[in-house]
């Protein structure tokens, strides 16, 4: 019971000090770092140590990720910062037809923009902000400087991956064609947010916190802050992606499965000539 009213306390004074922080012009960028380990799954069984480390190398750039969420009090835009892959020096063009793109969020109008580009045709995603339930717990931790408080919610895991694919999709809808109801798979998000930063803003699509969101936990990926720079001299610009044919997810999702399924049908027919 003391160490519930005292995270509690301890609570009400950082949210007494964010109040003044809040009330001053509040902008600022918050640089982030996701890693999620390399599964290969009974693949890897038949494998030398070498080969696995070789193929950790190649897959680098779509396991570890950094992104930059440039925010004020209501809008916030989340960008990946591109590098160059370790063994070919090049990007990664395949893998990026299929993660997100700069994303828009703001929290006054409820509004949801992401840029995707697939084979070379730009898109605008415009949709609704992601419904997050979150439960707010009394567990605390550091991050740095900040105080963050866990929150935790359930989420489909088609809400995650809408702008991704794999080929075990095209089975699940052909399998599923003549099924009017199919059970959705859910996952667990866990959040760590800080109300010194009373902003409801976050990494990816995760908002809706009382305060910046700094390290989330989702299936085996983890995405943490690594560093906060508020009200910097340079005065910052929220600028919403505007360019592409304009969809909503459900509209991009079926877009990209059903080009994914016609580049397989078009190989399956060369492969019978």
């Amino acid at each position: 019971m003391k160490t519930f009213f005292a995270k509690h306390s301890a609570f009400l004074i950082v949210l007494s000090v964010s109040a003044s922080l809040f009330a001053q012009e509040f902008q600022g960028k918050a640089y982030y770092f996701s890693k999620t380990p390399m599964n290969l799954g009974s693949w890897g069984a038949t494998m030398s140590e070498q080969q696995k480390k070789q193929i950790a190398e190649r897959l680098k750039n779509r396991l570890e990720k950094t992104y930059v969420l440039t925010f004020n009090k209501q809008a916030s835009v989340y960008k990946e910062d591109e590098k160059l892959d370790a063994i070919s020096g090049a990007t990664d063009s395949w893998g990026k037809n299929f993660t997100p793109g700069t994303q828009y969020k703001n929290v006054k109008t409820n509004t949801f923009l992401q840029a995707q580009e697939f084979y070379g045709k730009k898109f605008l995603v415009k949709d609704s902000l992601m419904p997050l339930k979150w439960k707010l717990q009394t567990e605390s931790k550091q991050i740095g400087q900040y105080t963050c408080f866990k929150a935790t919610a359930l989420i489909a895991k088609s809400q995650l991956s809408w702008y991704s694919f794999s080929w075990s999709q095209l089975r699940n809808n052909a399998s599923n064609a003549n099924e009017t109801d199919t059970l959705e798979e859910i996952t667990q998000v866990v959040a760590w947010y800080t109300p010194q930063l009373p902003i409801s803003q976050g990494p990816g699509e995760y908002w809706g916190l009382p305060g910046l969101i700094l390290e989330v936990n989702v299936n085996d990926t983890t995405i943490l802050c690594s560093k906060i720079v508020i009200n910097p001299e340079e005065k910052i610009k929220i600028n919403a992606p505007d360019k592409g044919q304009q969809v909503n997810k459900q509209e991009y999702k079926k877009i990209i499965v059903e080009k994914m399924q016609e580049f397989r049908n078009n190989r399956t027919g060369r492969r019978n000539r």
